[in-house]
């Protein structure tokens, strides 16, 4: 889905931790905020605006 490398360099846009990849359905999660981006057609959308709350499930 998103290259290896690429994920090595992005960060939360809130708190610059750490993002890691759910596969289903596709987003960057940042554990520390608590907050889940969405990807678009393989393209991560990193506005802190339209990112969710993570759902503990």
């Amino acid at each position: 889905m998103l290259d290896p490398k690429l994920l090595e360099i992005l960060v939360c846009p809130k708190c610059r931790g750490e993002l890691a990849l759910r596969e289903d359905p596709p987003a960057l999660v940042c554990n520390n905020c608590r907050l889940v981006y969405e990807i678009r057609d393989g393209i991560p959308i990193l506005l802190i605006d339209e990112a969710k709350a993570l759902e503990i499930s």
